[in-house]
């Protein structure tokens, strides 16, 4: 069991997110504690994320999620706003702050005798942290990002039933009909799991996170100084029974389809010259995400960057303005 005593300001401060991270982590979770056949409804996707990795050129840097039972917080941090994007996310884990690892990892390991996995972290922080999260969007990107319209709607559903209930029966009651195995006798929440922790709350606040790769498994975030972090099985983990979206149809985004949807973005808004910051403005990406985005497109050829005085600016290349002009009409817009 777990049980986290919960003092009147955390439980007042009761709040809900979703994670794309945090869904990459239980779906890897997922995988581990079912190497053969994985559950319905879970099933077909399993066999396709296990074709995933397989074929990632290097799946080392998403596997280090899952290389122990339990790792430091660090590694999958706390969702930066009620609806993150997984860049969001991946930006505020490549930034973590060399304090953050050093106070964490004593929690977990002895500093003088670290695993293989999670030397690297305190050797070169940077490269270890990129390397990590270009592993992650890696994975997210085939695995999966083409179930990710279906999750998010069926997660903004529960946040918003949550939500109505949190506001009008308050904390008690939603803690009290969130999981078969979570259970609230006031002021301890207990997370039915083999591990045996108890963790005091005192003056922070409690983040529930719905997840639809869960599959039941508890997972409980109790390292931020401000934040315990609880996520919970979401309802709406059927629709990954029904198999990977079709990659065409009339209303299909080929331009996403065929570079991701973020570098797409980047693209139809680089018709005129910008700056990173100003493509972050405008699209409401994270600078660091834009960046890679940019990066990316401008080894593919489809995007050069020229200096103008102190600012750097990036536009289309012939190929580039070739892929917008031919296959990269917005359906959202063409359809109007």
């Amino acid at each position: 069991m777990i049980r986290i005593e919960l003092d009147e300001p955390t439980l007042a401060r009761t709040r809900i997110a979703t994670s794309p991270l945090w869904e990459v982590l239980t779906s890897l979770y997922l995988l581990k504690r079912h190497p053969g056949e994985v559950p319905w409804p879970y099933t077909g996707w399993a066999r396709h994320a296990r074709r995933v990795l397989a074929d990632l050129p290097d799946p080392a840097p998403v596997r280090v999620l899952t290389a122990a039972a339990r790792a430091p917080d660090f590694l999958t941090p706390v969702p930066p706003s009620a609806a993150p994007t997984l860049g969001e996310e991946l930006a505020v884990l490549r930034a973590t702050p060399a304090e953050v690892i050093a106070e964490q990892i004593p929690r977990y390991h002895d500093p003088d005798d670290l695993p293989d996995w999670l030397r690297p972290f305190v050797a070169d922080r940077h490269a270890a942290l990129n390397r990590l999260a270009d592993g992650i969007q890696a994975y997210w990107d085939a695995a999966i990002a083409p179930w990710w319209p279906a999750m998010r709607a069926a997660l903004d559903e529960e946040v918003l039933h949550r939500a109505r209930a949190l506001a009008a029966d308050g904390p008690d009651a939603l803690l009290a009909d969130l999981h078969e195995r979570v259970r609230w006798e006031r002021p301890v929440l207990t997370l039915v799991k083999p591990l045996e922790q108890s963790f005091r709350a005192v003056d922070q606040r409690l983040l529930l996170i719905p997840l639809i790769f869960s599959r039941g498994a508890l997972t409980c975030s109790t390292d931020h100084p401000e934040v315990v972090a609880v996520s919970y099985q979401a309802r709406g983990a059927v629709l990954l029974a029904e198999g990977a979206p079709a990659p065409a149809g009339p209303d299909t985004d080929r331009l996403a389809v065929l570079v991701g949807r973020g570098r797409a973005q980047v693209l139809r808004a680089l018709t005129r010259p910008a700056t990173t910051a100003g493509l972050a403005a405008t699209l409401g990406l994270a600078p660091s995400t834009v960046s890679e985005h940019l990066t990316a497109l401008a080894t593919a050829g489809v995007v050069h960057r020229r200096r103008v005085g102190r600012r750097v600016l990036y536009g289309l290349e012939p190929a580039g303005l070739a892929l917008v002009a031919l296959i990269g009409a917005d359906p959202a817009t063409a359809s109007a």
